[in-house]
């Protein structure tokens, strides 16, 4: 990238974009530093500052910290550029190709949490990211790139945050995108049902001095409430184009996208810097500190003072670190410390009470004059009428309980169906590829492998479908904020608040996003108290383990036991938080600030969306990790091939099929006796089950098991469960897959499905031979052990990056691994004095 500040005397460059805030845009571009336009740059004054350049005919000079925020190219390279009279630029193809940054326009979506910024993100990009009624679904900047009249928009969908004041990370993140990314034109979208809370944002905007373009999204609401807002008005007040929009039903985006292009190119007639009235004692202040600004030579115009005045008044840190690199930064901070006390004493009230205060008043003087209400005093919404029985004080719990059991319940119900059906197709295709291919390694590769790993778990698509139907369900009406509300109570026992449970049902999906949701907690300690405890909430990749192992084991109680487990996760996380805060968390708990937005009825359209991109996700992860696991569990359950025990089995067989062949025992030895030839058929079979056992025990996989196998035997987990265990680290679904290879036709000639091979599964060696091994008591020891262990590697990477330690996930890996033994060996030990 190169900057006008940057270029060389004599040389000859072309205009690509001009950054900063739009004040400044906006007085360079009346000088002519117009995109496309040629600037000749003529020399550097003694010390290098001013600059001298000619454009249009005229030479200007301009400070070296104002070039350096216009980017430019060398003619030479660009060729020759015509500018029509209407503004648009004309190029051949080859200009075309190398300079298609020139037309193209940097837009951020910002606004309050539940406001529709990834809605309308959704309907303008045709990206299928994940909506959800409540705070904090958008985690981290969503990008995109659309092609929009010659313009080619890059569109970052920034998290939701009610205020430009830092409290957490993501409005941290959001408040420097702002700053230092230099956003084209900014879209404010507000919730028109709610405006008063949502403009509070807009009015920091307004005071940092950039191109803002404001949309009035649900404003289906807004109308159906009977209410009437004059927007144009409204624009010519605040200084700000506004546009109406509905964006989960992609209404208006076209008229938001005009309107930026309007805004990015100075077209608007209401588009305006307007100055927020703070009274005379504030603005007194805010007018000394932005004088001591204006002092240090090399302040760059890009950042507003008055912003800086009013943020220093806040006496926010972060913008004290911003200005370090003002020439009097110490001075700047101890002028605006001073003028802060002085506003205390004087008006006997703090700064940041009075500057929230004004920029309320603002936003009621605004509405005031625009906007209309329908009186109905007595009326309550349907959202208080639900919420009086779903957020009930003693039904309120009950109701979620019952919900969860309903979701978990039907996810396993609703889903064997399509299930058995993938599993006959996944056999069928397993036997008719199987019959293309001569016996050997391969064959055994591809059926054994690849359709025994890889099939196993692709039979639970269903079921992760439906989940995340449920889990959809709950996020779009609004429901999911009401769960962070019933829970309040019991998240304050252990020093934490319902907030903070958003992130632990959003665990039920993925951990992953859970652990990063953590961004909008303001307090650190909560945040990462929190992100201790999500591993323990059964993620999706849990569910096909529990679906397997609890519908072979417990077919008529697996919904039951599927949401015991689920509700198991969230009672260990809830006392493990306990421990923690008892021991290693001693702060202070923050308040509880949770919006209860309205219930919305979903559309099908994001619901299957939804569905579809977690479908989708699922779909990779067979194609990926799950295959190429299964194929290494494969080989290191296959190879090697021999050793003394296996070649006598092998000799005995040889000796077994040899008589079977001669044809000569055929007649029966008296009329009650069992046919000899049968004998020897049932000793063949025989013969091939103990090599295929001693094959397995003696692999390199069998190895591995067998080594940590007295870890794990008090348990009552044989080696083959071990290594499935070990597998799932990678991630949970290779659980099943590493069984679904291990359990691949073990008996002579007979095809069993993974769910029967695991209700066949007998002890081969030791003192248990011939006995089951997932007895019941084995196998909730076995359940209780995935939801509690070491998370999958890609959690452990989120703990690591959202914490900024390794201790932490570190401390997490030997926590988990350690609490899952112990309860494993006492679920154990207490279901064997029933079953």
């Amino acid at each position: 990238m190169l900057l006008l500040s940057e270029t060389e005397a004599g040389k000859r460059v072309i205009i690509k974009r001009v950054n900063g805030r739009s004040s400044f845009r906006r007085r360079i571009s009346e000088m002519g530093f117009v995109t496309g336009k040629e600037v000749l740059v003529l020399k550097n004054a003694p010390f290098r500052d001013p600059i001298e350049y000619q454009i249009m005919g005229y030479n200007i000079s301009l400070r070296r910290s104002e070039a350096a925020l216009i980017e430019v190219v060398e003619k030479e390279e660009a060729g020759e550029l015509q500018q029509q009279y209407n503004g648009t630029l004309t190029f051949d193809k080859k200009i075309i190709r190398d300079l298609k940054p020139i037309k193209e326009l940097k837009v951020a979506l910002v606004g309050n949490p539940n406001a529709g910024k990834t809605s309308i993100f959704n309907a303008i990009s045709g990206k299928q990211e994940h909506v959800g009624n409540y705070s904090g679904v958008t985690i981290d900047a969503k990008k995109t790139k659309i092609h929009y009249q010659q313009y080619v928009i890059e569109l970052t969908d920034l998290p939701g945050t009610y205020s430009l004041s830092p409290n957490s990370p993501d409005e941290l993140y959001v408040r420097d995108h702002l700053l230092k990314m230099h956003p084209d034109v900014v879209v404010n979208v507000v919730d028109s049902s709610n405006l008063e809370r949502n403009l509070y944002l807009t009015t920091q905007l307004i005071d940092m001095d950039i191109q803002v373009v404001l949309a009035l999204n649900m404003y289906d609401e807004l109308e159906k409430n009977g209410d009437v807002l004059n927007v144009d008005q409204f624009s010519k007040i605040t200084g700000i184009p506004a546009v109406t929009t509905v964006g989960s039903k992609r209404r208006g985006c076209d008229r938001l996208l005009n309107k930026v292009i309007e805004v990015a190119e100075n077209r608007d007639p209401n588009q305006r810097h307007v100055h927020i009235n703070y009274g005379p004692e504030l603005e007194r202040s805010i007018n000394i500190i932005q004088k001591k600004i204006w002092e240090a030579s090399n302040y760059v115009r890009e950042f507003s003072s008055r912003y800086f005045a009013l943020r220093l008044l806040d006496d926010d840190s972060h913008t004290k670190e911003n200005i370090q690199y003002l020439q009097n930064a110490d001075s700047v901070i101890k002028t605006a410390d001073k003028e802060r006390a002085h506003l205390e004493n004087l008006l006997h009230e703090n700064a940041q009470t009075l500057i929230t205060n004004a920029r309320y008043g603002f936003v009621n003087g605004a509405l005031k004059e625009t906007l209309k209400r329908k009186s109905q005093p007595d009326q309550r919404s349907v959202s208080q009428k639900i919420d009086q029985l779903l957020t009930h004080k003693y039904l309120g719990f009950p109701f979620f309980l019952l919900f969860l059991w309903i979701m978990f319940h039907g996810t396993f119900t609703l889903g064997q169906y399509p299930a058995d059906w993938i599993e006959t197709g996944v056999g069928w295709l397993g036997e008719l590829v199987g019959s293309l291919i001569k016996e050997g390694p391969v064959k055994d590769l591809v059926i054994d492998g690849i359709f025994g790993g890889v099939g196993g778990v692709l039979v639970f698509l269903p079921n992760i479908v439906i989940l995340f139907f449920f889990i959809s369900l709950m996020e779009d009406t609004g429901y999911m904020a009401r769960v962070a509300f019933i829970m309040d109570k019991l998240m304050h026992l252990i020093g934490l608040h319902g907030k903070s449970f958003i992130p632990l049902i959003m665990g039920f999906g993925c951990n992953v996003p859970a652990i990063m949701s953590t961004r909008t907690l303001e307090n650190r300690g909560d945040r990462l108290l929190t992100i201790l405890i999500i591993p323990f909430m059964s993620c999706s990749a849990r569910l096909p383990v529990y679906i397997l192992i609890a519908g072979a084991i417990f077919p008529d109680n697996a919904g039951t036991i599927i949401f015991s487990m689920y509700l198991g996760g969230i009672v260990i996380s809830i006392l493990t938080a306990v421990f923690l805060k008892k021991t290693m968390f001693r702060a202070k708990e923050a308040p509880f600030v949770m919006e209860l937005p309205p219930y919305r009825v979903p559309t099908l359209r994001s619901t299957i969306r939804h569905m579809w991109s977690k479908a989708k996700e699922y779909l990779k992860k067979m194609g990926g990790v799950i295959l190429w696991a299964s194929i290494i569990v494969w080989f290191l359950s296959y190879f090697p091939r021999t050793n003394e025990q296996i070649a006598v089995l092998e000799n005995n067989l040889i000796v077994v099929e040899n008589q079977i062949m001669a044809g000569d025992l055929e007649c029966e030895v008296n009329h009650h006796e069992i046919q000899p030839i049968d004998s020897l058929v049932a000793l063949q079979s025989n013969l091939i089950t103990a090599i295929h056992h001693e094959q397995q025990y003696n692999s390199y996989l069998g190895r591995m098991g067998r080594f940590i196998e007295p870890v794990i035997r008090p348990i009552g987990f044989d080696w083959k469960i071990g290594v499935s265990l070990l597998s799932g680290i990678i991630a949970k679904e290779i659980v099943i897959s590493t069984l679904g290879v291990l359990y691949a036709d073990d008996e002579s000639g007979s095809e069993l499905s993974l769910r029967s091979a695991i209700q066949e599964q007998t002890y081969t060696h030791g003192k248990l031979t011939g006995q089951k091994i997932y007895s019941k008591p084995t196998t909730l020891a076995f359940l209780v052990f995935v939801l509690i262990y070491i998370p999958c590697i890609a959690v452990i990477a989120a703990i690591r990056k959202e914490t900024g330690k390794w201790k932490w996930a570190l401390f997490n890996i030997t926590y988990a691994t350690t609490l899952a033994w112990l309860l494993s060996f006492l679920v154990s030990k207490v279901a064997g004095l029933f079953f």
